[in-house]
């Protein structure tokens, strides 16, 4: 019932159509609450606490995947690049404990969320998650006291936690209707100051960047935004026997006749699977519910004779023995690639960051 909701909201968040008119008025009320409680937060009505090293907040607000977890494992390397020790603090999405909890690549996602295993795996980095983005912080730091900067996974709204750089992430879905939840699909107004935009695009056009462009923190016209696409090249099955190039497992699969199904628990599955056409694949489109548990073994039913799926699935995977012999399934890791100008740009507003 939930996914049927999620799939006709998300059909209507694209257009100011009958369903999205008629919530407007409930758009209207969520605006003024959450525009209230950020002016209660810069008024220090509400508290919010700086932590002792900069902290760089990767988020959007449309809500859904838009590619924030590579996005974020690209400014990691980014940072290390430059000479930063960076740590990685989250919410720890599903998670039904509160307090900070370290994270492993080996952690359950269950207990940490899925998308601060796939980083800490990928960065190799600190990872510390919690409701609380300042005490998971505090608590980050405390166990690794060489960490000099902090970046925030999906903290934009937390404004309990003081922030040096914000970065809002978009892609090709630009800002939907333009609407607020539940009418349209964004937590905050388009207009939302912010220090640097980007777009996960392959194609980044005047209209689309229009769209997505606020201003900065500081109220003057923001840059224009910076286009990230996200790259694949190889697969590896999900017991690690054997990794090839995408495209050599496309042609081996037409080869040999083999019918082929991709599986995506994100929150833009279309995206995956519009990757994996582009190289040559046709697959059985099996679109699950962001952050999906797999409990429910929903390739059972399946005959395909491989089965691709994200690396944020894979992390849940190999973490349930049902899954882990099961030679259909593919994994294919995606990297962000974004202008190094970027790079250059966030290391010169973190260098200028003043401590606490």
């Amino acid at each position: 019932m939930t996914s049927k909701l999620e799939t006709v909201l998300t059909r209507n968040w694209q257009r100011r159509g009958p369903l999205a008119c008629a919530l407007w008025p409930v758009s209207v009320l969520f605006g003024g609450l959450a525009g209230l409680r950020a002016q209660l937060f810069r008024a220090g009505v509400l508290k919010s606490e700086r932590l002792p090293v900069p902290v760089v907040v990767v988020g959007n607000i449309y809500i859904g995947g838009t590619g924030k977890t590579p996005l974020t494992i690209w400014l990691v390397q980014a940072l290390r690049d430059a000479g930063f020790t960076p740590g990685v603090i989250s919410r720890g999405f599903g998670s039904q404990e509160s307090g900070p909890r370290p994270v492993t690549p080996s952690s359950p996602p269950r207990d940490v969320g899925d998308e601060p295993v796939l980083i800490a795996a990928r960065t190799g980095c600190p990872v510390m998650v919690g409701r609380q983005r300042v005490e998971a912080g505090r608590a980050l730091l405390a166990a690794h006291p060489e960490v000099d900067i902090l970046v925030a996974d999906d903290g934009l709204q937390h404004y309990a936690m003081q922030r040096d750089v914000e970065i809002i992430l978009f892609d090709g879905r630009g800002v939907g209707n333009g609407w607020l939840l539940p009418a349209g699909p964004l937590r905050e107004k388009p207009s939302r100051r912010r220090d640097v935009t980007v777009v996960n695009t392959p194609q980044l056009n005047a209209r689309l960047a229009a769209s997505v462009q606020g201003r900065t923190r500081r109220g003057n016209a923001a840059s224009m935004p910076v286009q990230m696409t996200l790259q694949a090249d190889r697969a590896e099955r999900l017991t690690g026997a054997e990794s090839m190039p995408l495209a050599d497992l496309a042609a081996r699969a037409r080869q040999q006749g083999w019918t082929v199904a991709a599986a995506a628990g994100i929150g833009n599955p279309g995206r995956f699977f519009t990757m994996l056409k582009g190289f040559g694949f046709d697959p059985a489109e099996i679109a699950l519910p962001d952050h999906h548990d797999f409990l429910d073994r929903p390739f059972d039913s399946v005959t395909a004779d491989v089965i691709l799926m994200t690396e944020k699935d894979a992390v849940k995977c190999r973490q349930l023995t049902e899954f882990r012999d099961d030679p259909r399934l593919w994994v294919v890791p995606v990297s962000a690639r974004i202008d190094a100008a970027l790079a250059q740009q966030l290391v010169e507003k973190c260098r200028g960051c003043s401590t606490a």
